[in-house]
């Protein structure tokens, strides 16, 4: 069974329109009945365009959200059916990597204080020296020093930040990283060490991931299969290259179209 399954997710808000004479409530279909599954130890990538329904699908898995209707099975168990305190509770299994991690990050805490709480959502209260180990040891996992632990995250660069907040996402030790366009924000040379660095984590942790972007030339270096969203919906999903190579929908067609290419003589 797959470690993640979607079935039939769907995801309405209401939005007010017409005049205030005559007001009316129309229907935003955000995720109209997602279907899809996740083996795990998996990277899927998941494309389309802003406002295509890829957010709102994480944040809905993430039950950041609540879904209109449909199921979201982690590891046998619907989330969608489970009251609020014990999604908290749950979500010690699966976190999630924004991507602004500045505006993710509390700009009054450490480092330390940052990973620290994290760290104690899972363990509960650690002996102090035991937690400075672990916040060296979470550092070091994502390549940052762990000299600079009593710094703020003012302190550091985009891409040092962005490493900050997928240490805290794995400070809970979550077996499923959702990551929402954790590299878009970034320099291209720092988006390949933040690829690199998610590559080895998967490996090196076994952790499932949905990683969520616009660029197909960035998901196709990293998923190990591509699912495609269109107005909330999903309109085609397969194999990383097959669906490069062989298109069949012909939004995916338009998005490949749209990858810049260099020019003979460039």
């Amino acid at each position: 069974m797959a470690y993640l399954e979607i079935r039939d997710l769907q995801t309405h808000f209401k939005k007010r329109s017409g005049s205030i004479f005559a007001p009316t409530l129309e229907t935003i279909r955000a995720v109209d009945g997602v279907s899809l599954s996740i083996e795990r130890g998996e990277i899927l990538g998941l494309v389309g365009e802003s406002g295509c329904g890829k957010s709102t699908l994480s944040r809905t898995v993430m039950q950041l959200i609540r879904p209109t209707a449909g199921s979201i099975i982690l590891n046998n168990e619907d989330l969608a059916l489970l009251p609020p305190w014990e999604v908290r509770k749950r979500r010690l299994d699966f976190q999630m990597v924004f991507q602004d991690p500045y505006a993710s990050l509390n700009p009054r805490m450490t480092v330390y204080s940052t990973l620290a709480e994290a760290i104690s959502q899972r363990h509960g209260s650690v002996p102090k020296r035991q937690m400075q180990d672990r916040v060296a040891h979470l550092m070091e996992t994502v390549g940052l020093d762990p000299r600079f632990q009593k710094k703020y995250p003012h302190e550091f660069s985009g891409g040092q930040r962005q490493r900050i907040a997928i240490a805290r996402a794995l400070a809970p030790e979550p077996k499923l990283i959702i990551a929402d366009e954790p590299v878009s924000a970034l320099d291209v040379s720092i988006q390949s060490q933040i690829l690199n660095l998610l590559k080895k984590l998967r490996t090196e942790l076994g952790l499932t991931m949905i990683f969520i972007t616009h660029d197909l030339g960035v998901v196709r270096y990293l998923a190990d299969r591509i699912v495609v969203m269109y107005k909330g919906k999903i309109v085609e999903e397969g194999e990383a290259d097959a669906l490069f190579n062989n298109p069949q929908n012909a939004y995916t067609q338009k998005l490949l179209a749209a990858i810049p290419k260099l020019s003979a003589s460039a």
